[in-house]
């Protein structure tokens, strides 16, 4: 697996020395679907945000996205394959145990993560997780031909992931490969395998968090409702406080 082009990645050392976080772990923070690392962490502040409290910042790009190089197949995108990309990540950033925070497909690859390493995770938040597989329903070879300049796909679903996919130009088909990879690969949680549950974050209108709920009966920990939808959530102020405070020193 880690024949494979290494994925881009960040290192934001602290910008504080004045050891309120001496000692603590990196913070490793995962993007969302079709966006990348600067767009869901830096933009937003959170990246200023934790170096400011002290910490060092790791911040990937995912296989497909961002400055990352672009899968070949599904094979090398699924749940199992991208958790072994971030561990390479890891090692490469020489970071034993670590915090994380995830948004979306971030927070799911997060969970496979910790399942895949469970003694090197301290603490994580996760936000805007889907409680189950969102591309379990594609029809994979019609979103491939609509990639691929052929017809549309039938099923309505289908259709928004290849518009979404569409739009972001020469990562079209490397963005249909990791729907793919997670296709084949759907999510189904059961225990946290950390240390400690994570804190969920979910935004009040996020029709896709619907049903989180049961995760976090099942697994323990917090579940912080913040204002906005699925993007609002992520870009606002109360995210961004909720990761440092969360992941503590």
């Amino acid at each position: 697996m880690h024949d494979r082009p290494a994925l881009a990645y960040r290192l934001f050392p602290p910008d504080t020395d004045d050891g309120r976080a001496a000692g603590s772990p990196p913070v490793l923070l995962l993007h969302g679907f079709a966006s990348d690392g600067e767009s869901d962490w830096v933009a937003p502040g959170t990246v200023a945000a934790l170096t400011a409290a002290g910490r060092t910042v790791i911040l990937p790009d995912l296989r497909g996205h961002g400055a990352s190089p672009a899968p070949a197949s599904g094979a090398e995108t699924t749940a199992a394959a991208q958790a072994a990309d971030l561990l390479a990540v890891l090692d490469g950033a020489g970071a034993g145990t670590f915090d994380v925070a995830g948004y979306s497909l971030g927070a799911r690859l997060a969970w496979e993560l910790a399942d895949t390493v469970p003694g090197r995770v301290r603490r994580a938040v996760l936000g805007g997780l889907a409680p189950m597989e969102p591309f379990t329903g594609v029809d994979v070879a019609a979103l491939h031909g609509a990639v691929d300049g052929g017809a549309e796909p039938a099923d309505p679903m289908t259709g928004m992931i290849a518009g979404m996919v569409r739009s972001k130009g020469e990562r079209a088909k490397a963005l249909a490969f990791v729907v793919e990879g997670l296709h084949d690969s759907p999510f189904d949680p059961k225990a946290w395998a950390g240390p400690t549950p994570p804190v969920f974050v979910r935004g009040e209108d996020d029709v896709m968090t619907n049903g989180i709920e049961r995760i976090v009966g099942v697994v323990g920990g917090e579940l912080i409702v913040v204002p906005g939808d699925h993007f609002q959530a992520l870009a606002g102020a109360e995210f961004r406080g909720i990761v440092v405070r969360a992941l503590g020193e």
